[in-house]
């Protein structure tokens, strides 16, 4: 009887040792779980993290682009506003020049004009003799 107490006894206590070993083996695994939990969660908030800073920084370099190219495009623009203004002021001048040259042109032929008209006539070729002149000849 003493035997068959013990024998429970230690079947008891070896049963109870099974499931103290099984709670622990389960609270092991749950602690496991929950730090890999955690683990993936860190480590996804951190990739969120430096997937919002890629962006931001890819969008600063996009903004930073493209005032750089409104600054170009801008200095492009007036750069060729400013060349078309020279090339009318030289326009300009040439037509003043060329304007002036006509106006002295005409006014040079106007006066020689007038002292053409003014200018005694020459002799007519008489005699045969070439600008009334004797050519040596004889």
């Amino acid at each position: 009887m003493n035997k068959q107490l013990e024998e429970m006894k230690q079947n008891q206590e070896c049963e109870r040792r099974k499931r103290i070993a099984e709670e622990k083996h389960k609270e092991w695994v749950q602690k496991k779980r929950e730090e890999e939990r955690r683990e993936r969660k860190r480590k996804l908030s951190k990739e969120m993290a430096e997937k919002a800073t890629r962006e931001l920084e890819k969008m600063q370099l996009k903004e930073k682009a493209d005032e750089k190219y409104k600054e170009w495009l801008e200095k492009k623009r007036a750069e060729e506003a400013e060349k078309k203004k020279k090339e009318k002021e030289k326009e300009k001048e040439r037509e003043a020049e060329l304007q002036e040259k006509r106006t002295r042109s005409e006014k040079v032929f106007k006066e020689w004009l007038q002292n053409a008209r003014n200018k005694p006539q020459p002799p007519l070729n008489g005699y045969g003799f070439p600008h009334g002149r004797s050519t040596g000849l004889y």
